[in-house]
């Protein structure tokens, strides 16, 4: 099994493989490259282990925050 957290991106890497995504009022350089882009500030991502695995929705983010107690 493997642990994913929802993160929103923060900004459009225009074709770079790494990006500013924010998960709990923290940013980080997460690699988007095993997804297609490009990416538009505002959008969320499924990130493991430093990769985003998977697009999301807002509310299948906030409803996976929930279910650790954190908030969008």
């Amino acid at each position: 099994m493997c642990l994913g957290i929802p993160g929103r991106v923060v900004g459009s890497p225009d074709d770079a493989d790494v990006g500013p995504v924010e998960v709990a009022g923290v940013v980080r350089d997460i690699n988007l490259s095993l997804l297609d882009g490009p990416f538009a500030p505002g959008e969320y991502v499924l990130i493991h282990s430093g990769f985003a695995i998977e697009r999301m929705s807002a509310q299948r983010a906030a409803d996976s925050l929930a279910f650790f107690g954190a908030d969008l």
